[in-house]
């Protein structure tokens, strides 16, 4: 069974910056995508950055340059860096991850096989 875990989120200052980790277990397949979303209180869940088992990384434009998804293959693990957080940024972090997804387009719309539980940053002022 798969099973995805969250980590690394905490409360920053503005101008700060946090390094979530997304633990990936029990994963059978070589293949993959997996995305890094983000639900706000009152506001829809949105993905923020992708990387497919490829390493090819997207972005959505509200963190493009200021946030980087890389792998630790040797981990099993997805990193989210993120720098010069800001205040909009606040919300809940959750990764999921897909297989089919990294053949029809690691797009960060659809269903995912696997979700995290979730881990909250929280931004100030």
């Amino acid at each position: 069974q798969v099973q995805l875990v969250e980590s690394g989120g905490g409360s920053v200052q503005s101008g700060g910056s946090l390094k979530l980790s997304c633990a990936v277990l029990g994963y059978p397949y070589h293949k993959y995508c997996l995305v890094w979303f983000r639900q706000a209180p009152g506001k829809e869940r949105v993905g923020v950055a992708g990387i497919d088992s490829d390493g090819i990384t997207t972005y959505a434009d509200s963190v493009n340059g200021r946030f980087t998804v890389s792998p630790d293959n040797a981990e099993n693990t997805i990193h989210l860096q993120m720098n010069n957080l800001k205040p909009e940024d606040t919300a809940m972090y959750y990764c999921a991850i897909d297989k089919e997804k990294y053949f029809t387009g690691c797009y960060y719309t659809g269903d995912f096989e696997s979700w995290g539980q979730g881990t909250q940053v929280t931004v100030s002022s």
